[in-house]
């Protein structure tokens, strides 16, 4: 072979090699389906045909962007480009969970009794929900809500939220109540230890033994001496009579004789009727003649309220000159309000201290609930009975009243007052059900007593209750009340 021929075959090769590298090329990078599926065995292809008829069996939950973007539908849809959303079924909604860039994160466990999953709900509790998994707008996942979580708005709170709120949990117990009744009182004086003075005849004030307000007197000491014509008149009557008795002779009757002495009798018994002391009276019987002023002794023990006399006052029958109290036994009137009047009774024991009085505190018992209730303030006035040997309880001393009320004589349901939530018109507890699951739960309160609270019907005793941060939890179980109205639609409605 010629040197000119050997070196055109040499160059024929060079082209037929650099055009099958150029096709390679050319079929790798474009978007021609390669022959090499045309090779694939016919009976592969029959074998898909049995795959198909399985999925058109199987539930599709959503559709699922083909190029992976977290964008979802619940109806088939097409992406911009023109390529159909990827239907995923219920037996890949876990395998999907497993990829994040595919579609949200979804609970990687979740608990057979729970049923199936209903709708999806806004993480940070806005009254947002989704048939389909969806991210909100800070990229954070919605959270599922399944159909046994619909029995009651049922909280769940991860073990790391639990510790962040601070949510501590206590056993509901059995109690025997002791309601102490707290009210504000005042010192009154006993109004059955209070006397005055007012003479039963016309007169004068001559001397005050006691003239100012405050003084302490004692039963039978004088008050003042007064002058009245009546008063010499009486003793004159009496005198006459006692010496006209004298002067009987001595055959004179028995008839005679005593009248004269009844009308003797008659003219002390006057001056008693009067007040005028028994020592006065005797006094006159002694001397046998009339005295031209008389004095006014004081009825009882005690304090002068109230002197409205002065000397030489003209003073006429029933006029109030002297009220005198005997303050070795006091009142305090306590202000109860309407709420607490069933916890008090009569013959119970009260502690009172007063703040003129710190360190001391002064024990008596309830005598009398008044009738009646202040429309002003809502309260009831009750009277608790104390001594006051010291005479250190003053009227009108203000002073803190606790009433011991004994609820009853059996143990009851009870759970601290931080459990209650009150809202006025409904009463709820938070019962930890386990597994970071609360339930928020009617129930019908007793008495409160001792921080505790009794509850007569809605739980047992042995459950726990939130007893704190029960408010957040409270707040975010109303919102899954409010949001068990928002149901996903179902797959007819949703192809619809």
């Amino acid at each position: 072979m010629s040197k000119k021929t050997s070196t055109g075959w040499i160059t024929l090769a060079v082209v037929v090699v650099a055009g099958a590298a150029a096709g390679g090329y050319w079929l790798g990078h474009s978007a021609v389906p390669r022959p090499v599926a045309a090779v694939v065995p016919a009976p592969a292809a029959v074998a898909e045909v049995p795959a198909e008829a399985a999925k058109a069996e199987r539930t599709v939950l959503y559709y699922k962007d083909p190029t992976g973007k977290p964008e979802f539908s619940p109806d088939p849809k097409k992406d911009a480009a023109g390529r159909d959303f990827v239907p995923v079924y219920s037996d890949e909604e876990s395998a999907a969970a497993a990829t994040p860039s595919a579609a949200p994160p979804s609970p990687a466990a979740v608990p057979q009794d729970r049923g199936k999953i209903l709708y999806y709900r806004n993480p940070m509790g806005l009254a947002d929900t989704s048939p389909v998994p969806k991210k909100d707008p800070m990229g954070m996942a919605y959270v599922a809500v399944y159909e046994n979580d619909e029995s009651g708005p049922t909280v769940n709170i991860s073990p790391d939220r639990i510790q962040k709120l601070g949510v501590r949990t206590e056993a509901v117990g059995l109690r025997r109540l002791t309601h102490t009744v707290r009210a504000v009182g005042t010192v009154q004086v006993d109004e059955r230890r209070v006397q005055v003075v007012a003479p039963k005849f016309e007169g004068y004030a001559e001397n005050l033994h006691v003239d100012t307000t405050g003084q302490a007197v004692r039963q039978g000491e004088s008050l003042m001496e007064v002058y009245s014509p009546d008063l010499v008149l009486a003793q004159q009557e009496y005198l006459a009579a006692w010496k006209a008795s004298q002067d009987l002779p001595a055959d004179a009757s028995q008839e005679a004789r005593e009248s004269a002495l009844q009308l003797a009798d008659g003219g002390l018994q006057r001056l008693r009727n009067w007040d005028i002391s028994d020592a006065q009276v005797r006094r006159l019987k002694q001397v046998g003649r009339s005295s031209r002023t008389l004095s006014l002794s004081a009825p009882s023990n005690g304090v002068v309220l109230e002197k409205n006399v002065v000397r030489g006052q003209r003073f006429m029958p029933g006029e109030v000159l002297y009220r005198i109290a005997d303050l070795s036994n006091v009142w305090v009137i306590a202000d109860v309000f309407e709420q607490e009047l069933s916890y008090v009774a009569v013959g119970e024991d009260a502690k009172v201290t007063f703040n003129a009085l710190p360190g001391r505190s002064y024990s008596g018992k309830v005598t009398f609930i008044y009738p009646t209730l202040s429309p002003e303030t809502r309260t009831a006035r009750v009277r608790i009975e104390m001594p006051n040997p010291d005479q250190r309880l003053k009227p009108a001393l203000y002073g803190s009243v606790d009433i011991a009320s004994q609820a009853g004589d059996r143990d009851v349901v009870v759970v601290p007052d931080s459990a209650l939530l009150d809202s006025g018109t409904r009463k709820v507890v938070l019962v930890e059900k386990g597994e970071g699951r609360f339930e928020p739960r009617d129930v019908k309160t007793g008495m409160h007593a001792d921080g505790y609270v009794e509850i007569t019907d809605g739980i047992a005793a042995g459950e726990k209750v939130v007893v704190s941060a029960n408010f957040l939890i409270d707040a975010e179980s109303n919102l899954r009340a409010a949001l068990q109205g928002f149901q996903a639609p179902a797959q007819g409605d949703a192809k619809k």
